[in-house]
C-alpha cells in the first residue's frame, strides 16, 4: 500500500538547522522512496512497509544522539501525489 507522510522535526537545540538538515540528507539517501521538502516540512511517498522501518530508523537515530526533539507525523493512507495535477 503506498502511503504519504509529512514530517516536522524541531530540535530543541541551538544547531538545529544542521540537524533537519541531517535529517533530510539521510532520508533522501534512500532510493525505495521519494523525498519532498519545502519551508514547512518534508513529504515521503512510497510503501507503507518502507516507509515505517525507515522512520523507525532515522526517528531512533535522532533520539540516540542525545537531542531533546519533537517530531510532527501526518500519515496518509494514499499517494497524495495524484491530487497534485
Amino acid at each position: 500500500m503506498d502511503i504519504s507522510v509529512e514530517v516536522s522535526l524541531y530540535p530543541l537545540d541551538k544547531k538545529y538547522l544542521s540537524r533537519i538538515d541531517e535529517f533530510i540528507k539521510r532520508l533522501n539517501g534512500y532510493d525505495t522512496i521519494e523525498v519532498r521538502t519545502n519551508s514547512m516540512s518534508t513529504q515521503i511517498f512510497g510503501d507503507y512497509e518502507i516507509i515505517m522501518k525507515i522512520l523507525i530508523t532515522e526517528i531512533r537515530d535522532i533520539f540516540n544522539k542525545k537531542v531533546d526533539s519533537v517530531f510532527n507525523l501526518k500519515i496518509i493512507n494514499i499517494d497524495s501525489r495524484k491530487f497534485d495535477q
